[in-house]
């Protein structure tokens, strides 16, 4: 039986396989969407937006704030459905987006691409998508993470929380306690972009929002903001929570 988290409302099915998609606006997504608006320069204004992995939608809601052209997807129909109230969204994979070549001026990939069959084949058909000059604004887990978010397997049982150390250990080991999501070492992550027509423009790695743990402890929590948001100027960003990555398309 799965180990629920206690605000997820997610089907237990889903938790190991798609994780919990962002539910509620809270000071860590707030951070990540400026960073999301930073990273996408002049090109949210008035411009063609895609959420590939949309989840319920409040990053659409966020859009929906600079420009009327927002668009989802969500393989969930459930999580698809739900998310329509914040933009037009299509279910479908994001390894087959159901859009021509060249049409978004920002796609957006939030914590997404551990959890699809090919992550190769989706970063491929984002960049696809995107116009000329287009931006691709990626989230995704760093390997060097002390913690694996997103639970574990022992003995055929799914284990819900942050478990430590799994991502250090061999990928023969680590695959068996967490085979159903990826992390991702600076190269690897790289390594997707290889042969695409775009180039790197932003890579750097961020620490967690900690916004359950200021909610319980407000010191703790905002002394850990304190601290390791400093530490993300330093080489020791290398161990943050996630992958920030930001790609532009060249042709």
């Amino acid at each position: 039986m799965i180990r629920q988290s206690p605000d997820s409302l997610v089907p237990d099915s889903l938790i190991p396989e798609r994780g919990v998609p962002s539910l509620v606006w809270r000071t860590g997504q707030e951070r990540r969407w400026a960073m999301i608006r930073e990273g996408a320069g002049d090109r949210l204004e008035g411009g063609q937006a895609l959420d590939v992995g949309c989840g319920i939608g409040i990053y659409l809601r966020a859009f929906g704030r600079f420009t009327p052209h927002v668009f989802g997807v969500e393989i969930e129909g459930e999580r698809a459905r739900e998310a329509l109230i914040n933009g037009a969204v299509a279910q479908s994979s994001a390894e087959a987006l159901p859009f021509t070549d060249g049409v978004f001026d920002l796609v957006l990939s939030h914590e997404v691409i551990e959890h699809v069959a090919d992550d190769g084949a989706s970063v491929a058909e984002m960049v696809r998508v995107l116009k000329t000059g287009g931006r691709l604004v990626l989230f995704c887990p760093n390997q060097l993470y002390p913690f694996e978010t997103h639970g574990h397997y022992w003995r055929g049982e799914y284990h819900f929380g942050n478990t430590p150390l799994i991502n250090y250990l061999p990928d023969r080991l680590r695959d068996r306690l967490a085979p159903h999501v990826r992390a991702y070492t600076a190269s690897d992550l790289r390594a997707l972009f290889a042969g695409l027509p775009a180039r790197i423009i932003t890579h750097t790695q961020i620490y967690p929002g900690y916004d359950k743990i200021v909610a319980r402890r407000p010191g703790l929590g905002r002394l850990l903001r304190w601290g390791t948001y400093r530490l993300e100027h330093t080489p020791l960003r290398a161990f943050g929570l996630s992958h920030f990555l930001v790609a532009e398309k060249t042709s």
